[in-house]
């Protein structure tokens, strides 16, 4: 398994509140109140708020407190009486503590490579704690960057045994689970069983050339720009709240090969980015839309 970075001086005692509750005069006051009363020195606050009035309020909030990791607990236990004053639904988290993340992958290498290298890197703050793919090709590619590679076959008629294997590996082991270009459809019971969030990363040209040979079919029909999507998955296929978009623009002298490997640079561009701002937690999620601050 990779191994967990250490804690920068940076990151050491840095928490994050996030919080969505019904918009109503003193809320600010009141978080920003009873965090000073901790003894938390606030360094950022970000707000939102869907409407002048009536409208849904959304706030991250970043601040120092000493001794964080032996306050938490108690923090968040004295936070839940203002939470339900403000009808407030929230999560505390440590910057300190990266994500658990697992990447699940087919045979296509750029939005996985790219996102374990980045680790590598330092530039994704998470500890990646295994790969899970549903061919054998990648796990040499895989392990190169210590960690671990599970192939588990995957297909329309085996999904269901499929799906429970990863269940068995993933559930209460992981934060996060990035759909990698994982070829396969992720059915419903397995978003209600593994009590996580899922990224997925798709190219922009849905709905008007689903299926295979899309870039081919794209470029015939003279396509101008190639987009990635990278949105969370719910039980209504692509159409979960989207996290990151990006574009680049093409014209009549590129290629289909041209076309794939533009498309793959702005898929390793997007996914990275909409992974970053996860594991920063700098989303939430308001209906089927993102704030992201």
């Amino acid at each position: 398994m990779q191994p967990s970075r250490p804690a920068t001086a940076r990151q050491t005692d840095i928490g994050r509140l996030l919080l969505t509750c019904p918009d109503r005069s003193g809320i600010v006051a009141a978080v920003s109140t009873f965090l000073t009363r901790a003894g938390a020195n606030i360094i950022s606050l970000d707000q939102h708020s869907t409407e002048p009035e009536g409208g849904t309020f959304l706030q991250r909030t970043v601040f120092h407190l000493p001794g964080l990791t032996a306050a938490a607990l108690e923090l968040e236990r004295e936070f839940a009486a203002l939470a339900a004053e403000f009808d407030i639904d929230y999560r505390f988290t440590e910057a300190a503590k990266p994500k658990r993340v697992a990447i699940m992958a087919s045979t296509a290498d750029h939005c996985l490579l790219d996102l374990l290298w980045r680790n590598r890197r330092g530039e994704l703050d998470m500890t990646v704690v295994m790969v899970i793919a549903n061919h054998p090709e990648l796990a040499e590619q895989v392990r190169s960057f210590n960690v671990p590679f599970v192939y588990i076959p995957a297909t329309r008629d085996t999904r269901a045994e499929a799906e429970q294997r990863q269940l068995e590996l993933l559930t209460g082991n992981v934060d996060l689970v990035v759909l990698a270009r994982y070829m396969q459809i992720v059915t419903p019971e397995f978003l209600d069983a593994i009590g996580c969030p899922l990224i997925n990363i798709h190219h922009s040209f849905l709905p008007a050339f689903i299926g295979a040979n899309t870039y081919r079919r794209a470029r015939e029909r003279g396509v101008k720009l190639i987009g990635a999507t990278a949105h969370y998955v719910t039980a209504d296929l692509d159409e979960g709240p989207i996290i990151e978009q990006d574009v680049v623009r093409v014209d009549h002298t590129h290629t289909v090969e041209d076309l794939v490997r533009l498309g793959a640079d702005v898929e390793r561009a997007v996914l990275s980015r909409a992974v970053l701002w996860h594991c920063q937690d700098r989303i939430l999620r308001h209906d089927n839309e993102t704030v992201i601050f």
